[in-house]
């Protein structure tokens, strides 16, 4: 699992890859943009440049851009369907042009028309955005959500619904957010409840699509539908669920991104928590046949372009 968090671009898109390596990630995701913007200024081919020259020359294994929070890419409400859909084709373009592995959404809201047309609305949705961009590499991730209000995706059978639909696991899968798991109801804090975890992923969704995970602690309790994250073992989570999520070699390759709480000392907490995580992994064994839970992630080549 390549550990990273997610950063501000503030000082530049360059400058946000440097301050990632700077405390430690092996990979960073970002904004493009304003997250409460429908549009934002144009990426220059300059800094895009910038980016990915800095990827390169610091060696990150995985980077991913997410998706502003306004789009609804299921709402029954045809100028809002619209426009949402526009700023994801916006999204998708900016995240082309950086190179990146993969764009992070939420899935959208059905807002009273119902699960199931909800849900046909956000495969029209992505079907449009990959039939308009036939030779896109970024891989576009659905994150699963704490299944507040009228909010599609908290359960892997819904996103599973989604990507069936579309057919297209080259350029469509799924980001998996844990403090989202656990608000939504899902319990993987011990090793049974995080194997009957993987073995409800591989039923539904399938392993193979599962593109990066969310690594947050939950502040509130198991099934509360808050999305309230917290720092990692400082929640309602803990180590031990962690412990078996980066310990796990089935997910060696996959990005896992923090978003937990920062203070005024900037990034010190990422660092903090990235420590933590770094801290559950555990030793291979010298046969090279632990189980699946228990053995260290290994690198890999990078995937960024």
């Amino acid at each position: 699992m390549f550990l990273g968090a997610h950063l501000g671009i503030a000082g530049g898109l360059g400058e946000a890859v440097r301050s990632g390596r700077a405390i430690g990630c092996d990979a960073i995701q970002i904004f493009s943009k304003s997250p409460q913007m429908w549009a934002g200024p144009a990426v220059s081919p300059v800094a895009a440049r910038e980016f990915r020259e800095a990827v390169r020359s610091e060696g990150l294994r995985a980077t991913a851009v997410h998706h502003g929070y306004l789009a609804n890419l299921a709402s029954p409400k045809r100028p809002m369907l619209e426009r949402s859909r526009r700023a994801f084709a916006d999204e998708i373009a900016r995240a082309e042009l950086l190179g990146v592995d993969a764009l992070i959404f939420h899935p959208g809201a059905h807002l009273s028309s119902g699960t199931d047309a909800g849900v046909a609305t956000i495969v029209e949705s992505l079907a449009g955005a990959v039939d308009g961009r036939p030779d896109g590499k970024v891989r576009l991730l659905l994150e699963n959500m704490a299944g507040q209000g009228t909010t599609l995706g908290s359960s892997f059978e819904e996103l599973a619904t989604v990507l069936r639909a579309l057919d297209r696991p080259d350029r469509v899968g799924v980001a998996l957010d844990t403090c989202h798991l656990f608000a939504s109801g899902v319990d993987f804090r011990s090793e049974e409840g995080y194997g009957a975890m993987v073995d409800r992923i591989d039923r539904t969704v399938g392993r193979a699509a599962v593109g990066a995970f969310h690594l947050n602690d939950a502040k509130a309790p198991l099934g509360s539908h808050l999305d309230r994250h917290e720092n990692i073992g400082r929640g309602e989570i803990g180590l031990e669920g962690f412990r078996h999520l980066v310990n796990d070699r089935r997910w060696s390759s996959v990005p896992a991104y923090l978003e937990t709480p920062l203070d005024d000392h900037g990034y010190a907490r990422y660092a903090e928590d990235l420590a933590t995580l770094r801290g559950l992994l555990e030793t291979p064994t010298t046969s090279g046949s632990a189980p699946a839970g228990r053995r260290r992630a290994r690198p890999r080549a990078s995937t960024v372009k």
